[in-house]
């Protein structure tokens, strides 16, 4: 018993107590913060403004979250994690343990996006496509679209599939609808380096630009405009909805931002930047 009591206090003094590297983001309607830590590597919790692990992965190459880079929740509230290093998406079940859907199909899950009937779609940042599988996973998901570069995936409620890319050759915003056919939005690239993309009510976007260190507003017409700009922003990555509210998760300076709807920036969590080397 000795043994065991000193094993858990060594463990308890050796886990993390700061972000590492916090790359994505969602949040239940209750105002629970989920992070997902890409150098931890696992996922955060957050609530009444305190981090706790809610899952950690292990260093070693090819186990289950070593390199989770998305999140998301399913029709029933169940948090949804893609990782790259098992080539995977996982959905966590009562037990906080996270259980496959796809038997190691996806290459690189970048996003998310879940329909009202549990219809989970996912971009592959790898193999240049959009996956579709019902709520309960699939061994193989069906192929819905080919778009180069997917990096951030949004539903309307119409069903349709708003496709961010970095590259793709007909813009990097493009309306996939329930049939698959894809129809461009905001053609050419006017954003620099975009990563994430959410929906608002009234139809417009918003769009996290990591090298134009700003968070991009585009109108349901197309319009496009910087919302919010430069400091504190540093290189916007993770991005979700929360209330009126939006999230933003900056990995280079291990914060996660609450935008509100004035343009107001607040610092909602953070870790000191002085203890890593920022890359």
């Amino acid at each position: 018993m000795l043994v065991v009591f000193i094993a858990a206090v060594v463990n308890a003094q050796d886990a993390p107590t700061e972000f590492n590297y916090p790359l994505a983001v969602a949040a239940t309607a209750d105002g629970i913060i989920y992070v997902a830590d890409r150098n931890l590597p696992g996922i955060w919790k957050v609530e009444g403004g305190k981090k706790s692990i809610f899952f950690q992965g292990s260093k070693k190459f090819r186990t289950p979250l070593n390199a989770v880079r998305c999140l998301a929740f399913d029709h029933e509230g169940k948090l949804l994690a893609g990782d790259s290093s098992t080539r995977e998406v996982y959905r966590f079940d009562e037990e906080g343990k996270p259980q496959p859907l796809t038997n190691g199909w996806i290459g690189i899950p970048m996003a998310m996006a879940v329909a009202p009937d549990g219809t989970i779609y996912t971009a592959d940042l790898e193999l240049h496509r959009i996956w579709k599988m019902p709520k309960e996973g699939s061994k193989e998901p069906q192929e819905f679209a080919v778009i180069n570069s997917p990096r951030g995936l949004t539903l309307d409620p119409d069903g349709n599939l708003w496709v961010l890319s970095t590259s793709s050759k007909d813009g990097q915003i493009q309306k996939v609808t329930p049939d698959g056919k894809i129809e461009p939005f905001i053609k050419g690239h006017p954003f620099n380096l975009p990563h994430n993309i959410v929906r608002t009510d009234d139809g417009s976007f918003f769009v996290t630009d990591n090298y134009e260190h700003c968070v991009w507003k585009v109108t349901a017409d197309g319009e496009k405009e910087k919302w919010v700009v430069g400091e504190p922003l540093d290189r916007p990555v993770g991005l979700c909805r929360s209330g009126e509210n939006l999230l933003i998760a900056d990995p280079h300076i291990r914060t996660i931002f609450s935008l509100a709807p004035d343009k107001t920036l607040t610092v909602l969590v953070s870790s000191p930047v002085d203890e890593i080397k920022l890359k």
